[in-house]
């Protein structure tokens, strides 16, 4: 599995349920990563999608605790273990985890890779991911080459190896 995440510069992700930017480019990128794939989110994530409908072009599944949560186009499952039973066929280079931060949190243990994109500034948010930056199980393995800028904010891409799968 991969995480996919767009932080800004204290790892900050969302604010009141929503992320606090709208770069065009950065969604851009984030569908080509995932498109074809399968995205892996929580209940709270599928509730800040446009219109609470699925991502199109991907498989859509939801790691929710409500195990009543039944909504078109998408797979409800209602524990890790539950997740990987079921995405185990699947490529794991193709199987996105794209949060939100309770998700993050319990399986980024189970990403062999992070993309994060790292948005240049501080934000009013009150969600975090975990920061792979002091995290001694991480290490960067790639960065874009260039500051990219996108719509007035720029970014930059890092990609992140979970040293302990991959030894």
């Amino acid at each position: 599995m991969i995480s996919v995440v767009a932080v800004d510069k204290n790892w900050g992700i969302g604010k009141d349920g929503d992320m606090p930017w709208k770069i065009p480019g950065e969604q851009k990128f984030f569908k080509e990563v995932t498109m074809g794939g399968v995205v892996v989110m929580g209940r709270k994530t599928l509730e800040s999608l446009p219109g609470q409908r699925p991502l199109n072009g991907r498989r859509n599944i939801v790691l929710t605790r409500n195990s009543a949560l039944h909504i078109g186009g998408f797979e409800s499952v209602n524990s890790p273990e539950a997740l990987l039973n079921i995405i185990h066929g699947e490529n794991p280079e193709k199987v996105f985890l794209i949060g939100g931060a309770q998700i993050y949190r319990i399986l980024l243990p189970y990403c062999k890779k992070a993309i994060v994109t790292k948005v240049h500034g501080e934000y009013d948010v009150d969600t975090y991911h975990p920061n792979l930056d002091c995290d001694s199980d991480w290490r960067i393995v790639d960065k874009s080459k260039e500051i990219i800028s996108s719509n007035g904010t720029s970014y930059t891409i890092f990609t992140y190896e979970n040293i302990f799968l991959c030894r």
